[in-house]
């Protein structure tokens, strides 16, 4: 439902896309029930639901990909941390929720309940602190900035995440989606729109939970490279979706 933006989406249209990927009408509506009852999606019309209050903060973070390279800015070598030492452990929905907010922003455990990354993202670190929050960490976590590491912790913050991974992960994508445009003339429409789908949500995925690290942690070029690439298969997805849901409103009309 996030690609359609602020629209609803129509039963009829979420019928639609899972039939290209073998998901019956019965089982789609079944879903839809369930994700209605859990406050995820809500009625928005006769037949047309759009994201429901339970889903809204998790949707708008997912929904700013676009954006993550304006959250960036030069790294002096400091880091943003998070202590959750304190925090309990027994409740299971509360500790995915925070676990869910630390890996989207990119954080690694350094040392028992302390999480950090770079700090190079948002102008202010109460930024981050609100973007944690409305994810689901504790309110009550200390979020702080951190520095001076000995050289032992230093060395361990160095290898926290496999930076030479993302960057190939980066180019690999890239040159996916890239083979794929150049070829999507080529397809039917059902098959474009079940690839674009396919690949571009791919492709989001990892932005999404991109941790966006400084150089020298990855190559911020091949990043550029790649975010330009998503924005650009994104864009021809929703057209070629657009041209999918036309052509079928046509053919029932005919």
């Amino acid at each position: 439902m996030l690609a359609v933006g602020d629209k609803p989406m129509s039963a009829r249209d979420a019928i639609l896309a899972g039939s290209l990927f073998g998901i019956s009408e019965n089982s789609l509506r079944v879903t839809l029930a369930r994700l209605s009852a859990a406050s995820l999606i809500e009625v928005a019309g006769r037949g047309s639901y759009r994201l429901g209050p339970a889903a809204t903060d998790l949707a708008g973070e997912v929904a700013s990909w676009r954006q993550a390279e304006a959250r960036l800015r030069p790294w002096t070598g400091g880091y943003i941390a998070v202590h959750c030492g304190a925090l309990g452990r027994s409740d299971r929905v509360a500790l995915r929720q925070r676990e869910r907010a630390l890996q989207m922003l990119g954080f690694q455990e350094l040392e028992r309940g302390l999480h950090i990354r770079p700090d190079n993202i948002e102008a202010h670190i109460d930024v981050v602190c609100q973007r944690l929050y409305k994810l689901g960490l504790d309110r009550d976590a200390p979020v702080f900035l951190a520095s001076g590491f000995d050289s032992a912790r230093e060395a361990r913050i160095a290898s926290l995440w496999d930076g030479q991974a993302l960057t190939q992960t980066y180019r690999q994508l890239r040159l996916q989606m890239e083979t794929w445009l150049a070829n999507a003339h080529r397809l039917a429409l059902d098959t474009a729109a079940r690839e674009s789908l396919l690949l571009g949500g791919k492709a989001i995925h990892q932005l999404v939970f991109d941790p966006l690290l400084p150089e020298p942690f990855v190559d911020a070029a091949e990043r550029h490279a790649f975010i330009q690439c998503v924005q650009r298969f994104d864009d021809a997805g929703r057209a070629i979706w657009n041209h999918f849901f036309t052509s079928i409103a046509l053919e029932m009309t005919s």
